[in-house]
């Protein structure tokens, strides 16, 4: 290569830089797509699968040409908006018109394959087969299936749940040991650790070989085929019990339709995924019990915000007006002593301060020699949440009004002083006012997280103390804990009616986000 040929030979090299750059990126974004579409497929998530092939088609339009220039740009922040934003607040929404919860999260078909499966029951003489659990998604969380090996003729079989039993051939299978091994592309098959902490969700795969007959684990390597005792009639749309001869039939229960008995009136508790309209709103605003727990927590809400809010600023900023004085020496340690709690991980400081409360063993009792119940007295359980969150709080606000009070020029303060102000008259009605110019959007934002600060209840109180046979709302419930504990409680998950609340929660927090914004454009007038 000759002298002349080098810069030549240099700006090649620059310029297939980027279409080296540009084919990765397509080609990983290919191969992840690749990788997506038989798990959707799989797991039959159907929306997701529709966003999955419009992105991948979106980014092989817009970044494999050279036009499209504001689209490169604009994509990637829309893509991550629609995704993690605008998409949970559209499943939230359409989840608050459904039933979904325990027991009501698959579909009909799904339910009667549920219903019919789990009272399949082995007689004598029935068939055992060698048995291995394969999933096509997640070990944990399935879908689960099952490969089977008649030990005896060496037949190979496959099922599910939704797929009835069908045969295999050998070829597409690997078998050791009279047990399948591996089962082809995207299948996985589960070692024993997995299915064991797949638990009840392995146990409960039911393949239908008959309208009378299914097969069902008996260990996680063997399944047995059996009989249904309960068994669905589809002319009737009702499940019969064949040996009691009992019927269950379709009615209204609650805002939902279940299988209930003719004989007892008692409703199997597996239920289906149904659109219930606006029974969860009903239910949230008619309720009478319901009612007065979501406005007696929605009350201790506002007020633990509010006070959350007030104290931190009050403190943080006596704090930054006291530091933030010429006269005073050593500021810069003060400072940086000021910022530990801020630096110190907010779930670690809440856990350690929900053992300073301790009515035997905490720090503050025995310090202090006292015996206050913190956390076993709603009026001591409110006020230890408030000193919490006053500890974790207030290093924020003393940084923000100590950068507020430092960008409010020397003169005004100068002028306030020749025009024959004290100290404390050019504090309050010269540098408050402008240092709430800066400071009121962070405090309309500190008003807004606090109200959903789910973290200071949860670990600090668990939302407690409750009182008797009460399971839903504590004493220290703000919404988000409360709906929460709806969601995910002891005593069943109902994702719907939680939707319907966070849904109520959402309007309420804009509302009041909307209304300070609102109020503080008084302040505007400060300039």
């Amino acid at each position: 290569m000759t002298a002349t040929d080098a810069p030549a030979f240099k700006e090649r090299s620059t310029s297939l830089l980027p279409l080296i750059l540009k084919i990765v990126f397509l080609g990983a974004v290919l191969a992840t797509a690749c990788w997506l579409v038989p798990v959707l497929i799989g797991l039959k998530l159907w929306m997701w699968l529709a966003i999955t092939t419009v992105v991948t088609i979106a980014i092989f339009c817009i970044y494999s040409t050279k036009r499209f220039i504001p689209a490169k740009y604009i994509f990637p922040g829309t893509f991550f908006l629609l995704i993690f934003l605008i998409t949970p607040i559209l499943l939230t929404v359409n989840y608050s018109f459904t039933n979904y919860g325990d027991g009501t999260r698959g579909t009909k078909e799904q339910a009667i394959a549920s219903i019919t499966g789990n009272s399949v029951k082995e007689v004598e003489g029935s068939t055992r087969f060698n048995a291995s659990v394969a999933t096509t998604g997640t070990a944990a969380d399935g879908p689960f299936e099952l490969y089977l090996v008649n030990p005896e003729t060496g037949e190979i079989f496959h099922g599910s749940t939704e797929q009835p039993l069908e045969k295999v051939d050998p070829a597409d299978v690997k078998v050791e040991n009279k047990r399948v091994v591996e089962a082809g592309k995207g299948v996985q098959i589960l070692t024993n650790k997995e299915i064991n902490q797949a638990g009840k969700k392995v146990l409960e795969i039911a393949v239908e070989k008959s309208d009378t007959e299914a097969i069902r684990l008996l260990t996680p390597t063997m399944a047995f085929e059996g009989t249904k005792v309960m068994r669905y009639d589809e002319a009737s749309d009702t499940i019969t019990n064949s040996e009691t001869g009992e019927t269950w039939s379709i009615k209204k229960v609650g805002s939902s339709e279940k299988f209930v008995s003719d004989k007892t009136g008692q409703a199997l508790s597996q239920g289906w995924l149904q659109g219930v309209g606006l029974d969860n709103y009903a239910r949230l605003f008619t309720n009478g019990k319901i009612g007065a727990q979501f406005f007696k927590v929605f009350l201790w809400t506002l007020a633990f915000a509010f006070l959350s809010v007030a104290t931190t600023f009050i403190l943080g900023l006596f704090l930054a007006l006291v530091l933030n004085d010429d006269r005073l020496k050593g500021k810069r340690l003060y400072r940086s002593f000021l910022l530990l709690p801020y630096a110190v991980p907010g779930f670690i400081s809440l856990l350690i301060w929900s053992n300073f409360y301790n009515k035997d063993f905490g720090l503050i009792n025995n310090l202090l020699h006292l015996d206050i119940n913190w956390l076993g007295d709603p009026t001591m359980a409110k006020v230890a949440v408030l000193l919490t969150n006053l500890w974790m709080g207030f290093p924020y606000m003393f940084i923000i009004c100590t950068g507020a009070l430092q960008s409010i020029p020397e003169d005004i303060k100068e002028a306030a002083r020749i025009d024959g102000a004290s100290r404390f008259q050019t504090t309050v009605r010269v540098i408050a006012p402008l240092l709430l110019v800066a400071v009121a959007p962070l405090l309309v934002s500190s008003f807004a997280f606090n109200f959903n600060n789910f973290n200071a209840i949860q670990l600090l109180t668990g939302g407690g103390p409750f009182g008797q046979g009460e399971y839903t709302a504590g004493g220290t419930d703000i919404l988000i804990s409360m709906i929460y504990r709806i969601a995910f409680g002891g005593s069943g998950a109902d994702f719907g009616f939680a939707s319907a609340v966070s849904v109520a929660l959402f309007f309420i927090t804009g509302l009041l986000a909307a209304l300070q914004f609102r109020a503080t454009r008084v302040l505007e007038d400060f300039n």
